[in-house]
């Protein structure tokens, strides 16, 4: 019995390794002011968006353009510190290489969305600033939970991410309310016309046929979509929900779906919220994974959504969606297995307010750093590199029942200890060590086999098993 016991860890141990991948960044570009998007436009430029109303390019050998792409500093509100108005969404028309059009996300100087078309220039490197045509427009109630993301589906079509529209608990309860657009994915045609408006609407977009909702809507429940986007496999659409509390959502709608209402102000996450007038919880979709504040790793507070990664260059990411928090500075990756999507975490890379993902021409990831300015690009981590000797490592008793040790020989000081149950879930973690000698609690843990994973001040790591009797 005790051989196949072993027998299970190993063949577990070997998949462990082998599914949760291992993540760093490195610098790509420097020198912008909060930046807030990340597109590029078929080719192999990146455009960032500044919260300010600036849009630059960042080319592919990591210089940025002394010239903006585009100027709109008159036309975006102007914002203190923190504020999370201005300029939140950029995106191209699937045909931009021939059209030039181009859309953004803005709040205006009177504190209201506005979303636009401008046309590049006979430059390909300036946008014609003159070239504005307002394609929606809907009022602000509050100066937060905007939301502001847009992205072209592979219908053609142009989806917008929009918020409650502020205030604690979305006090006007707009997300459930069918009859206007905040809390909402809206889903438009900005190739054609109708109704004296400088868009269409889908035929099969899901309220059509409701005459007290807005046509526009393609899914609802949602506090503050900051950022969405499609798996390029599969069409399937992935939102990463800001969270009130303490919890934050990771959504995803199928390529097949449409209507969804995902709950808030009901719920925040899977835990009850504000229950007044709601709808039957089986009408509800509740997501697909979310993670507290407090619980593991750093303290949490606002989720970034980002991609599903499905790049040329490292196709060992493939299929893992990232994301990350504002205030813990970690990146996040979400992992499939059997029905369940299991969250991981990166090593939290300081001082940046994670507050975009971008994609390239070839799929690869790219992540902004608000407070930082910069922009790094998402990889492997080459484990050969940063492989800790078991040597300078002794973890004991194991099995244990208790108390588990850690000694660090030559000056080692541990800077994060995670500990992963059977099925590869966050049991426990913990940081910010003073010396090279630890003592852990796990009176908390249920009996059983787990994997520890070791980090070192230097970014090396090492598995472990343990046995908890």
């Amino acid at each position: 019995m005790k051989k196949n016991y072993l027998l299970i860890f190993s063949i577990f141990y070997c998949c462990f390794i082998n599914a949760q991948i291992s993540i760093d960044i490195e610098s790509f570009g420097t020198g912008f002011n909060k930046p807030v998007g990340i597109k590029n436009a078929g080719d192999n430029r990146l455009f960032i968006a500044e919260q300010d109303g600036y849009i630059q390019i960042l080319n592919i050998d990591g210089t940025k353009n002394t010239t903006p792409f585009l100027d709109l500093d008159a036309l975006v509100i102007d914002i203190p510190a923190g504020d999370e108005r201005g300029l939140l969404g950029l995106t191209f028309h699937p045909d931009f290489s021939s059209n030039g059009y181009f859309y953004v996300n803005y709040i205006n100087n009177s504190g209201n969305t506005v979303i636009s078309r401008f046309s590049v220039s006979t430059n390909p490197e300036i946008a014609d600033d003159s070239s504005e045509l307002i394609i929606l427009t809907y009022s602000q109630p509050y100066i937060a939970h905007k939301g502001g993301d847009m992205h072209f589906g592979v219908d053609g079509y142009l989806y917008i991410s929009s918020g409650d529209g502020g205030s604690v608990g979305d006090p006007d309860d707009n997300s459930q309310n069918l009859s206007n657009l905040l809390g909402k994915i809206l889903r438009i045609d900005v190739n054609n016309v109708s109704g004296g408006n400088n868009y269409d609407i889908p035929s099969d977009n899901p309220f059509i046929s409701n005459g007290s909702a807005a046509n526009e809507i393609w899914a609802y429940g949602l506090r503050n979509p900051w950022k969405f986007s499609f798996d390029s496999l599969n069409n399937n659409l992935w939102i990463g929900d800001v969270g009130s509390q303490n919890i934050e959502e990771i959504n995803m709608i199928n390529s097949a779906s449409s209507g969804i209402n995902f709950g808030w102000r009901c719920y925040e996450g899977t835990v009850a919220y504000n229950l007044t007038d709601c709808p039957d919880i089986n009408t509800l979709t509740f997501p697909i994974a979310e993670y507290t504040h407090i619980g593991s790793g750093n303290f949490k507070c606002s989720i970034t959504g980002g991609y599903v990664h499905r790049g040329n260059t490292y196709t060992n990411l493939n299929g893992y969606y990232f994301f990350a928090d504002y205030c813990s500075n970690e990146i996040g990756f979400l992992n499939f297995d059997e029905g369940d999507y299991t969250i991981f975490y990166s090593s939290a890379y300081a001082s940046n307010g994670w507050s975009a993902f971008g994609e390239d021409i070839d799929g690869e990831l790219y992540i902004a750093g608000n407070t930082s300015g910069e922009i790094y690009k998402i990889i492997p981590e080459t484990l050969g590199t940063n492989k800790l000797e078991l040597s300078l490592l002794s973890m004991y008793p194991n099995p244990t029942k208790d108390i588990l040790n850690f000694d660090f020989n030559n000056n080692t000081i541990p800077s994060k200890i995670t500990i992963f149950d059977i099925n590869g879930k966050l049991t426990l973690e913990l940081n910010q060590f003073s010396n090279n000698s630890v003592q852990l609690s796990m009176k908390n843990l249920s009996k059983g086999l787990y994997i520890v994973k070791v980090t070192s001040s230097k970014n090396e790591h090492v598995y472990k098993k343990l046995v908890i009797q």
